[in-house]
């Protein structure tokens, strides 16, 4: 709920309209909330049916049907398909930026896949 109180809206649909016909930003933020939670897509697609947190978040009514899980991983294709994919992080760091949540000077983690590729092709 603070996520909504405090970021009111993240993402915006003309952010992914090349990519989507109707409202992304939701899914967007569905992507974020689920990944903070460490969920599957089928627990993603039943906590926008049935708790009321994530419909207060995502600006739902409560008697909004919510989406099936289905829906998820196509976001998520799509998104790669059109290289938009590090479009939801550089949107959400830089919201967190101007709220002064994120400073200069701390510590950088790498992606150990990243890493690992890195290290692959310099052996070959």
């Amino acid at each position: 709920m603070r996520l909504r109180d405090e970021l009111t809206a993240i993402y915006r649909d003309e952010q992914f309209a090349h990519r989507f016909a109707s409202t992304p930003w939701r899914l967007a933020l569905v992507s974020i909330l689920q990944y903070i939670e460490g969920l599957t897509d089928r627990q993603a697609a039943e906590a926008v049916r049935s708790r009321i947190d994530w419909k207060y978040a995502l600006g739902l009514s409560l008697e909004d049907p919510g989406f099936d899980a289905s829906v998820l991983p196509e976001f998520r294709e799509r998104l790669v398909q059109g290289h938009a994919e590090q479009l939801l992080l550089e949107t959400l760091l830089d919201v967190c930026k101007q709220r002064g949540w994120l400073k200069r000077g701390g510590k950088q983690r790498t992606d150990s896949a990243r890493v690992l590729d890195s290290i692959r092709s310099l052996s070959q």
